[in-house]
């Protein structure tokens, strides 16, 4: 990879692919964002850290029990005939695995309750178990249409589906509904959402509903991994489970702020990921797998442009960040916050997506499994001596050990008998030192303005624009600092974002 500018000339059409559903979740985002930032304002600190576990509990399950069946229609909808049978096959055991999510939340939610502390649980178990089970129902929605290359119209239902879904959580709050309120009103979004998925899915393919024999094929190329999943979810949130346990749900509540991200990650890493799986089983199809490893440094690198100063800059300006959306009772958290945003620099290479588009799943649940191995005494030994910082700590280290492995086997995957790659081969070299050298020089400038502005934050009247306006002024500065070093640095700053512009595939 020569640079941002041969980068964005050779490749605009297939990251332009993910153009609409990168700018549909950018649009939602701010509606999704307001979600926890509205709730921290209307509920108690304990109520607050009870919604996190209610969410912590569904989400788990929603990751969990899908067992890969749903993102392995990345890999046969390119290849198929006949589409029908996948979608068909894949919701109904989506929906079979709702029922089972149901069961497990019913039935389990009174063990976590005393786990947690928090008997308050128990009075949310009939719309938490709605809302996973039609939630897991509906999985298939968005992923069929991104998989079948209909970019514009999944863009279309994350617009919709993401801006009722937020809607459904901020408004009833604000007109004095209670946390229970808004339990009842997401389990009746889902179910919407589950009868929606029904009736969109299988327009323009054909076939039977199910094949006995394709599914047994995807299920064997699932189960890999849909085997990681139940080690990688469960992994991933450890740490959020053994500090429930160990603090009360107020401090639970801090700690979750701590952890909290701006969906940036969800809004390019996902749909780059996905566009890239699809471009990557297209040039197998076509006999021009040479080409993959361009499309993989491609991905990389603009993803390096984008995670790299947006880490820097929430790492340089957390307090900033967390007393303008939280508020300062919430400052506290900084620390933690402070370690989770160095998962943004792990989302830089889409290393996953790549090895399931080559078959390479077994590499992912080994990932995984050492993951696994060394989270459990990391987390449990770190929170019982360190407390909440060993949590995170935890959660860091696992997650670099995980990107290490699969990083070993992303060569594997791109090279071909004509083209042996290495590890150096695959990264994208001067996208990462630019991005990288860019983002410390104007990550210092904040720092030092803090220093410098300390005394005059200090005295700021009180109101919603005087506690933003320290998070205004340290962004300004940034993004300015950050795109005058690009220059220097003989970066088009413009043109790299231009790539994730929708444009028509060539």
């Amino acid at each position: 990879m020569s640079g941002a500018s041969t980068s964005v000339s050779s490749g605009g059409s297939f990251l332009g692919r993910a153009g609409p559903l990168v700018l549909a979740r950018l649009f939602t985002a701010g509606l999704t964002l307001s979600i926890p930032l509205v709730l921290a304002r209307v509920l108690r600190l304990d109520e607050y850290g009870t919604y996190y576990q209610l969410f912590l509990i569904a989400t788990t399950l929603y990751y969990v029990l899908p067992f890969g069946v749903v993102q392995s229609l990345y890999y046969f909808l390119p290849r198929a005939a006949q589409k029908r049978p996948y979608l068909g096959q894949t919701l109904l055991f989506m929906s079979a695995a709702g029922v089972v999510g149901a069961a497990i939340v019913w039935g389990l939610l009174g063990p976590l309750a005393a786990w947690f502390s928090n008997p308050a649980l128990l009075e949310y178990r009939a719309p938490l178990a709605l809302y996973t089970a039609f939630l897991l129902g509906s999985f298939p929605l968005e992923v069929s249409l991104t998989a079948q290359g209909r970019t514009r119209a999944s863009a279309v239902v994350y617009l919709v589906s993401d801006g009722l879904r937020a809607a459904v959580m901020v408004v009833p709050p604000l007109w004095g509904a209670s946390l229970h309120g808004v339990m009842v009103a997401v389990a009746f979004f889902a179910a919407l959402r589950y009868a929606a998925t029904w009736l969109v899915v299988f327009r323009g393919v054909s076939g039977p509903l199910v094949d006995r024999a394709l599914f047994r094929g995807q299920l064997a190329y699932a189960a890999p991994f849909g085997a990681a999943m139940f080690l990688a979810i469960p992994q991933q949130n450890a740490h959020l489970y053994v500090v429930a346990g160990a603090v009360a749900p107020a401090l639970y509540a801090l700690y979750r702020v701590g952890c909290f991200q701006l969906p940036v990650v969800d809004l390019l890493y996902t749909p780059t990921s996905e566009v890239l799986m699809v471009r990557l089983g297209e040039l197998e199809r076509e006999g021009r797998l040479e080409e993959g490893v361009e499309a993989f440094r491609e991905a990389a690198g603009r993803l390096a442009y984008v995670f790299l100063p947006f880490a820097a800059f929430l790492f340089a300006a957390a307090p900033e960040f967390i007393g303008a959306l939280f508020g300062e009772k919430f400052l506290p958290a900084v620390p933690v916050f402070r370690v989770s945003v160095l998962g943004v620099v792990l989302s830089i290479l889409p290393m996953d997506g790549t090895l399931r588009a080559r078959g390479l799943t077994r590499a992912i649940f080994v990932s995984y499994a050492v993951k696994a191995a060394v989270t459990v005494p990391l987390v449990l030994l770190g929170v019982h001596f360190i407390g909440l910082m060993g949590g995170i700590g935890s959660w860091a280290v696992a997650e670099l050990v995980g990107k290490v492995l699969l990083l070993r086997r992303v060569p594997e995957a791109l090279s071909t008998p004509r083209l042996a790659l290495g590890i150096r081969d695959v990264i994208p070299w001067k996208a990462l030192g630019r991005a990288s050298l860019a983002a410390g020089a104007a990550a210092l400038g904040v720092f030092a303005l803090r220093a410098g502005a300390r005394g005059a934050w200090g005295q700021l009247p009180e109101g919603f624009f005087w506690r933003v306006l320290p998070l205004l002024v340290a962004g300004l500065l940034y993004v300015t600092g950050y795109l005058v070093a690009l220059r220097f640095a003989g970066v088009r700053p413009f043109a790299v974002l231009a790539g994730l512009r929708a444009r028509r595939a060539v």
